[in-house]
């Protein structure tokens, strides 16, 4: 049997400080939908810190939905439901509710429009007060650039003209345009920030 869990090294590196932020961001029980999971190792390492929470993975590409089942069978968990297909810039998601949703590394490896679809899909499913946490590299105004994030900018922007880190300032407009709170911001490993924006 071929193993199709995908693993990205990263995941490794970053999921247990994500994981302490999570402690202090995510409801106590309810549905959180991850957009963009990837490979499923973050959605796996989740569910198992957070039994009481029902996971919802997601994902435009094939392959990272067959890591995802793959991933969330050899777990053995059980609230992590199948994933499903979802483009942030579609104006139809599958899931039509959420109390929370997760979204790591994704906005900087997208277009702009993915992030502008992100916060107009996640108004429409999250209630008051419900938390949207991004994870990842950003431009800040006045915080000078470490070299490794110019780095991985040129880098993106070389793979996709479309990609590459984006400025804060810049989501933060979009996510009040689209009726969230200003941010909440962690540092973390890395030179990356998790930025968590709520529901108004």
């Amino acid at each position: 049997m071929t193993d199709r869990r995908l693993e990205y090294p990263a995941t490794a590196r970053n999921r247990d400080a994500i994981l302490d932020v999570l402690r202090d961001v995510l409801p106590s029980s309810g549905l959180v939908l991850e957009i963009a999971s990837g490979s499923g190792e973050h959605v796996v390492h989740f569910a198992r810190a957070f039994p009481d929470l029902a996971f919802q993975p997601s994902d435009p590409e094939d392959a990272a939905l067959q890591s995802i089942a793959a991933w969330t069978q050899d777990s053995g968990l059980t609230n992590i439901r199948p994933p499903v297909m979802l483009d942030a810039m579609s104006d139809r998601w599958p899931v039509m509710a959420a109390d929370a949703i997760l979204c790591i590394n994704m906005i900087h490896i997208a277009p702009w429009r993915a992030s502008e679809g992100l916060f107009q899909g996640a108004v429409k499913l999250l209630p008051a007060g419900a938390p949207l946490y991004l994870y990842g590299p950003y431009r800040r105004a006045n915080v000078v650039t470490v070299p490794s994030n110019e780095a991985f900018d040129e880098s993106l922007k070389a793979r996709n003209p479309e990609w590459g880190l984006r400025d804060l300032e810049a989501v933060t407009a979009l996510a009040r345009d689209n009726g969230f709170s200003g941010p909440a911001i962690t540092e973390m490993p890395a030179n990356n920030l998790s930025v968590v924006f709520r529901r108004m």
